[in-house]
């Protein structure tokens, strides 16, 4: 008998705890700083319009139509491009290879909680005290067994919230998604109560209507949708194959996609007040206040922390919770994703020595980002993945929806129990807008990036993204080969 959800507020909190994770938290505020604040908001809506919620509609279509994984989800239409569904299991095992780093982090961060260890420069103890990093890429120092230890504990955490696959993990976001969304509530109450927060909100919600010129900025914003979707990962074609016959899929898609962005925006606003606070206490602009990059919320956030009015300690250990059990919903659901692709495959293997062994092959990838140099390549990789990766999962999506099978079939099937019916518009953003926005995207970043190397790295560290990239997608092609056996 096939796994179901227990009822549709377990798929619902499932599916919002693999989209609002650590990309909201900790993603979105430093990509949103990195490209000027209010510049980025209206860029983000308009990405979650064309693309985001039609795409969402597709996967949870596909996935629900199919009762498959990503892989055979594809196949049960078109043979030859099972390796599509490999790809974007591919691209989401990349992701949490890292994402499962910053969680180790994010456990370091909660022990020092208790002493707010981190003092009135917590960009110095980021840098110095935890990652005790090195000046460039190619300087790895040696792997930092701190983060090494509780990179293994955060995949312990991870194996046993999916013990027991689908059921297990709808028990378990009943916690992991709503406790997060009420400590965010007091961090925001604090942070714009602080001397400044005005204008690191100014900076946040004035649109600056000269950056919406910059092509870079466009193509961030849908990136930034699909991470924080996980559009193009294969979870939620996963995840809706687990939906009674009945569900509502558009009206589903509404939901999620809203109630991400939502949260994205909040986080926004806890970041970006306390980084007005930072520019008030220095005397610097918003903009330059501190290093924008993937350790932004490490000093955003106990900056908000060390100056609550009470209970201050408390609050910092209930922030890192908070930003675990996020990191945990989006990480055993990139497993979960990946687990019932090779099920699928190779039926013999046993669900807790499959996720057993996903686990170990995490932890030897995440190595490289557990080392003293790990920041740079975490920021290249996740670079690759969002931009590269996550864009042709979307854009090849849209083509095989749109163009290679029956489409009139597919979005019949979608409006049959939806109360929103996904009409007109749906199509044209799946046939026209998808399609076309995606690939302007793919070809401007790759000529761009020709000219000017990502945030001015060696360009050899970034042929290694891009390398990392192609061995994904060669993996994909090779299992989308191998039949079903074990």
């Amino acid at each position: 008998m096939k796994e179901k959800w227990d009822n549709r507020l377990a798929f619902i909190l499932a599916a919002i705890g693999s989209a609002i994770g650590l990309g909201n938290f900790w993603r979105f505020p430093y990509i949103a700083y990195r490209y000027g604040g209010g510049a980025f908001l209206i860029p983000y809506l308009v990405a979650l319009f064309t693309a985001g919620i039609p795409l969402l509609i597709l996967e949870f279509t596909l996935g629900h139509k199919t009762e498959h994984g990503a892989p055979l989800a594809f196949g049960s239409y078109r043979k030859n491009w099972k390796w599509l569904g490999w790809f974007s299991i591919a691209v989401a095992f990349g992701i949490v290879t890292y994402y499962t780093v910053i969680m180790s982090w994010s456990f370091i961060y909660f022990f020092h909680s208790f002493s707010l260890s981190w003092g009135s420069i917590p960009e110095l103890f980021f840098n110095k005290m935890v990652l005790e990093i090195t000046d460039s890429p190619f300087n790895l120092g040696g792997i930092n067994y701190i983060i090494l230890i509780f990179l293994i504990v955060t995949w312990i955490a991870i194996y046993y919230s999916i013990y027991h696959g689908v059921k297990t993990v709808g028990k378990v976001v009943y916690v992991t998604v709503i406790l997060p969304w009420l400590i965010l509530l007091v961090l925001i109450i604090r942070g714009i109560t602080l001397p400044g927060a005005l204008e690191g909100l100014s900076y946040y919600l004035t649109p600056n209507f000269a950056a919406l010129k910059d092509p870079t900025v466009w193509i961030n914003a849908y990136a930034q949708i699909f991470f924080t979707l996980s559009v193009g990962l294969g979870i939620m074609i996963a995840y809706s194959s687990y939906l009674p016959r009945k569900a509502d899929i558009v009206n589903n898609a509404f939901i999620i996609g809203f109630a991400n962005c939502f949260t994205s925006f909040l986080a926004g606003i806890a970041v970006f007040s306390s980084l007005g606070f930072l520019a008030y206490q220095t005397g610097k602009p918003v903009s330059d206040v501190v290093a924008s990059g993937p350790g932004l919320v490490f000093v955003a956030y106990p900056t908000i922390i060390n100056m609550l009015p009470f209970a201050n300690k408390i609050f910092g250990a209930l922030f890192f919770v908070m930003l675990l059990t996020l990191g945990i919903d989006s990480a055993f659901s990139l497993v979960e994703a990946a687990s019932k692709a090779a099920l699928e495959q190779w039926k013999k293997i046993p669900r807790r020595a499959l996720n057993l062994l996903i686990s170990i092959i995490a932890i030897i990838v995440g190595l490289i980002f557990s080392s003293r140099g790990g920041l740079y390549w975490l920021d290249i990789i996740d670079h690759y993945i969002s931009t590269y990766g996550l864009v042709v999962v979307g854009f090849l999506e849209a083509i095989f929806i749109g163009y290679l099978i029956n489409t009139k079939s597919f979005q019949d099937y979608m409006n049959k129990q939806s109360e929103i019916m996904a009409g007109k518009w749906w199509l044209y953003s799946i046939k026209i807008v998808v399609p076309v926005v995606l690939l302007v995207a793919i070809v401007y970043n790759t000529i761009n990036e020709l000219r000017t190397p990502y945030e001015g790295y060696p360009k050899l560290a970034l042929n290694f993204g891009f390398a990392f990239i192609l061995l994904l997608l060669i993996i994909s092609i090779l299992l989308s080969r191998k039949q079903r056996r074990l």
